[in-house]
């Protein structure tokens, strides 16, 4: 007999309300390496990320059998727990940027030029993403960096997706004015 399969979230959440243990083993391969992520940005520091999604898991762990089991949204719950954990042990934000890089399509090999131009790109995007506002990074984050949908974005921020629509053009248009600002010195937003 082999592990049971779970095709989607809704399966998923399914079998943890109903206590089933390889349940759980699945949601933490299919969401760990999110969390981490999620967890790395807002933190900036690999081990700390690390606690706060053993924390996450245990949080799940002990929510089986007892009223406070996700009853939907599995995906959205475990992001809230992440936020409940960051904002308990973390009340000032640290915004790791680090990952840049990844957002950016990566220079072509064969011209030196073009991938100098491009790494000065980086860090004026980098220097200006600093000067952006917590909730503008996360949303450009979220969407650009992780490629959350919108709905995902609203569920991991907590807001309505009218509001994550609104914060995105705003934190577009914030990078965008201080990227065409030749010396971005003061934080936007």
């Amino acid at each position: 007999m082999g592990q049971p399969v779970y095709p989607d979230d809704d399966a998923l959440l399914a079998a943890i309300q109903r206590g089933e243990r390889e349940a759980i083993i699945a949601t933490y391969e299919r969401y760990f390496t999110a969390l981490y992520r999620y967890a790395h940005f807002k933190t900036g520091d690999a081990s700390a990320a690390e606690d706060v999604v053993s924390d996450v898991f245990v949080t799940l762990i002990r929510s089986v059998g007892t009223r406070r089991v996700p009853q939907r949204h599995l995906r959205g719950w475990l992001f809230q727990v992440v936020r409940s954990q960051l904002a308990a042990s973390y009340p000032k934000p640290v915004v790791s940027l680090g990952d840049v890089e990844d957002w950016m399509p990566a220079a072509p090999e064969s011209n030196p030029e073009i991938a100098l131009s491009e790494a000065f790109d980086i860090q004026r995007v980098r220097r200006a993403l600093h000067l952006l506002t917590a909730d503008h990074q996360e949303v450009l984050h979220l969407r650009f960096g992780q490629r959350q949908s919108l709905q995902e974005t609203a569920d991991l921020m907590g807001k309505s997706v009218s509001a994550i629509k609104s914060l995105q053009f705003r934190a577009v248009e914030t990078l965008r004015g201080l990227l065409s600002d030749p010396k971005p010195e003061t934080t936007h937003g």
